[in-house]
């Protein structure tokens, strides 16, 4: 139903910043929740943040918040992750994803909620 392609990844020194895109193709965007992931060498993926439909509410995980930015432009079916003063630990492959639903209850912080995702795309954060 959708196809979400990454990008913007890199390589970036520690307190540097860097914005991650995720495009989205094939699906009426404004439907799904959106969401990021990461997922570091031999960790498990983890929840990073999410974004409603309409982009009206935003959450995060505790170790993101305050330094990352999640938004989305549903005119452009387009999400965005925007990483400020990142840390080393912020090394991952960072990993786009969707849902369709018809109601939004609790935010979705786990992989299992989402369908849909991206490729990824490799942040590597330099100390």
């Amino acid at each position: 139903q959708v196809q979400l392609v990454e990008s913007g990844g890199g390589l970036v020194q520690a307190g540097g910043s860097l914005r991650l895109s995720c495009a989205a193709s094939g699906s009426t965007f404004s439907s799904y929740v959106m969401g990021w992931f990461r997922q570091a060498p031999g960790k498990e993926r983890e929840f990073v943040a999410t974004i409603r439909r309409s982009g009206s509410s935003t959450y995060y995980a505790d170790s993101v918040k305050g330094r990352f930015i999640i938004s989305r432009d549903n005119a452009k079916n387009t999400q965005y992750l925007q990483m400020n003063s990142l840390k080393p630990e912020d090394t991952a492959v960072y990993y786009c994803a969707a849902v369709a639903v018809t109601s939004e209850l609790a935010f979705r912080t786990t992989p299992g909620m989402y369908r849909y995702w991206g490729q990824g795309t490799q942040v590597t954060v330099s100390s």
